[in-house]
């Protein structure tokens, strides 16, 4: 009898495959290189940042924070992508994961700059300079000392992340498969997508409007990718297997 198993491998589809390998990639070159600062030319910053760069709209959505930051989103990708990709066709789906990756920074630098325009009255403030080393310097007059870190934060963080990008594909999944039963972490028993995904999403919104303190996580990025994600379905005409959207 043949030992012979299968790789669970084998059936990934080409750009799944290769949006993995690139982003695992950009991963160990980020601890590879930890002395230069990728992340600040890698990841998105604020539009008026000096440290913004018009590739960081596509390279952030390759840069991760952590093990359990890439774990998740590649585990999303794995997940929700080989599926898509055969419905959509690879070249399709390549597109609508990157478009969906950009339009999730383009929604979240439209908060992060109100947010600047709430500190500043203006989206564009010369005297911030940031450097990569994250220090810089403000001369904006008028600021107290909690304020000028607050603009500090903003201009100075840059966003990482394929988060944007596979809200795109959990968008499109449940829309595409609403009756399909999804098993998530912390939820013991599977939920159809039609349920779990919009829940998700409206989850990512309260979280998004009423900030945590300490909460890190860009969920207007999240939500930007979902939106981006409707239009595309609604754009492209994309339909169920069966005909129905």
């Amino acid at each position: 009898m043949s030992s012979y198993r299968p790789s669970p491998f084998a059936n990934i589809t080409p750009v799944v495959k290769n949006l993995l390998i690139i982003n695992i990639i950009f991963f160990i070159a980020t601890y590879l290189f930890s002395n230069f600062p990728v992340t600040y030319y890698l990841g998105i910053s604020y539009f008026d940042s000096n440290m913004f760069k018009v590739w960081q709209l596509v390279t952030y959505m390759f840069m991760h924070g952590g093990f359990q930051h890439i774990l998740f989103n590649m585990l999303g990708l794995f997940s929700f992508g080989i599926i898509l990709e055969q419905v959509m066709g690879s070249k399709r789906f390549l597109n609508f994961y990157l478009i969906t990756g950009i339009g999730a920074a383009l929604l979240h630098m439209t908060v992060v700059a109100f947010e600047v325009h709430a500190i500043t009255g203006s989206f564009i403030n010369p005297g911030v300079v940031v450097n990569s080393d994250h220090s810089g310097t403000i001369a904006i007059p008028g600021l107290d000392g909690a304020q000028q870190q607050q603009l500090f934060d903003l201009y100075a963080a840059p966003m990482v992340g394929a988060s944007g990008a596979i809200f795109g594909l959990l968008l499109a999944f449940g829309m595409l498969f609403p009756e399909m039963e999804i098993s998530m972490m912390f939820i013991p028993v599977p939920v159809k997508a039609k349920v779990i995904i919009p829940l998700y999403i409206v989850v990512e919104l309260f979280f998004g409007v009423h900030k945590i303190p300490g909460d890190s996580v860009a969920h207007f990025a999240h939500l930007g990718g979902a939106l981006f994600g409707y239009l595309l379905l609604k754009a492209w005409g994309i339909r169920q297997p069966g005909g129905y959207l």
